[in-house]
């Protein structure tokens, strides 16, 4: 049976992968770092425009009542949002590739094709085109976490290469109980296309719960979810910081989406609940004991997680406000990934928290970039976002009787406060001279700590997210609009 396509709906994905090969064949016919860079920004700037072209329209790949490939404006906005991501990184990668700390051919086309799978992921119908765009997106960031060039590691956690290794084993085990539980919902109930899932009846319910259930364990790996999130500290920290960036805004977005299309149809809220409550409450505790940077931010990651699924937890009707928190988390997330990159040397890792020790001073601009992040991750002014998405989440649990769930999740949001506010003090904070008396320590910090240059690439994306991040903070019902 031939089955007609619409190329038109497909645009996006052929941008996408397009953008891949075009890197490929660049580095290998033209063979100069500064095309390749080029050709993967266009790609991914080709991508999000196209995306918003298409916007709503009819999907392909169908059969009757559903279809394999469905264009809405939420698989727009998301498309839209990891295009951004993609060349967002590529810019924070520039100093570093430019240095020869990677490849620069395949850094483009891992990075290119890591977009691909999160187009598919956003316009996916069905579970099997779900889970090989979930996939796809994860499967080049394995490769990125080790892709370096190093003479020497200075890390003293963990090497690129064995945080490579974990974030691999961990992701094939999610992958196989991913699979099982799709594979007994769809003999309990015959279905694959999301539009088509309904919870079984009868002799298979049981089946049917289980493959739910296995579902959303194996999905929850891809956001850090307790207890389920053991790789994402380990891997965030051994792998180059722009890479990072990457695994904690595009790859979680990837699987939040995931989450959002079975919970939309099918009855998964008591594992999302307890979930939640696991997540974000065992991530903001940890984080309180963090010295290193990055790793903070990876438990702070993982806590967001948690607000996320308490929203899932409720169901379909959760899903808007799980969306809109996950973009604002994304965007800020990224800002604060940004002024890591540019406070650190292009090769170094994301260094201690005693090394952003008075950052705001050296760096003004930069260090406002940072409180603004923090500030709104911990749901503060003048982080409108962040205070937005937690007001939507709050209000959307209260509102469908789920009062003691966003009672858990003011409280967590309340222990953040403490580590938030301590990294951000820590940034107008001289550094201790012990057995030092000088007449003006400022001047003593800045000779002691020289002002790094922060490149074009870098200051631009940080420019840009910033501005976002504030843009969607004042306007914030833009994104529910085009989210629902």
């Amino acid at each position: 049976m031939s089955q007609s396509v619409d190329h038109f709906a497909l645009l996006p994905l052929y941008a996408a992968a397009g953008t891949a090969i075009l890197a490929f064949l660049t580095d290998l016919f033209v063979a100069k770092r500064a095309a390749v860079l080029a050709v993967t920004a266009l790609g991914g700037l080709a991508t999000a425009v196209l995306a918003l072209v298409v916007g709503p329209s009819a999907g392909t790949f169908c059969t009757t009542g559903a279809c394999s490939w469905v264009a809405t404006w939420p698989a727009a906005v998301t498309t839209v949002l990891f295009a951004a991501l993609t060349v967002g990184v590529l810019a924070f990668s520039a100093p570093a590739l430019r240095l020869g700390a990677a490849p620069a051919g395949e850094f483009c086309f891992l990075l290119a094709c890591s977009m691909t799978g999160g187009v598919v992921v956003a316009y996916a119908g069905d579970l099997i085109t779900l889970i090989v765009g979930l996939e796809t997106l994860t499967l080049p960031l394995y490769v990125l976490v080790g892709l370096r060039r190093f003479a020497h590691d200075q890390r003293p956690t963990t090497t690129g290469a064995s945080a490579s290794l974990t974030f691999f084993l961990i992701s094939v085990i999610s992958t196989a109980v991913t699979l099982l539980g799709a594979a007994l919902n769809y003999v309990a109930t015959g279905a694959l296309h999301l539009a088509l899932l309904t919870p079984a009846a009868g002799p298979f319910r049981p089946l049917a719960g289980v493959g739910v259930a296995l579902l959303v364990i194996g999905l929850a790996f891809k956001v850090a979810a307790v207890p389920l999130h053991a790789w994402a500290p380990a891997t965030y920290d051994g792998a180059p910081v722009p890479i990072a960036a990457y695994l904690s805004t595009a790859s979680k977005l990837g699987g939040v989406l995931a989450l959002a299309a079975v919970v939309a149809h099918l009855d998964a809220r008591a594992v999302l609940a307890v979930l939640a409550v696991l997540t974000m409450t065992i991530g903001n505790l940890v984080a309180l004991r963090q010295t290193r940077m990055v790793r903070l931010l990876a438990w702070s990651s993982i806590a967001q997680a948690g607000y996320i699924l308490a929203a899932l937890a409720i169901g379909a009707a959760g899903i808007p406000a799980a969306l809109a928190y996950a973009i604002f988390f994304v965007v800020l997330e990224f800002i604060a990934f940004g002024v890591v990159v540019a406070l650190r040397p292009p090769e170094a890792d994301g260094g201690t928290l005693l090394d952003f020790r008075g950052a705001g001073r050296r760096s003004p601009w930069l260090g406002a970039a940072l409180v603004l992040s923090l500030a709104g991750l911990a749901g503060l002014p003048p982080g409108l976002a962040g205070l937005f998405a937690k007001l939507s989440v709050v209000n959307t649990l209260v509102q469908h009787g789920w009062a003691w769930l966003a009672g858990v999740v003011v409280l967590n949001a309340v222990i953040a406060l403490a580590y938030y506010v301590r990294v951000a003090t820590s940034l107008y904070t001289l550094p201790a001279r012990i057995g030092l008396t000088v007449a003006d320590p400022v001047l003593l910090d800045a000779a002691l700590h020289p002002r790094l240059p922060v490149t074009r690439p870098v200051a631009a994306a940080l420019a840009i997210s910033a501005v976002v991040a504030v843009l969607v903070g004042f306007a914030p019902q833009l994104l529910f609009n085009a989210l629902t």
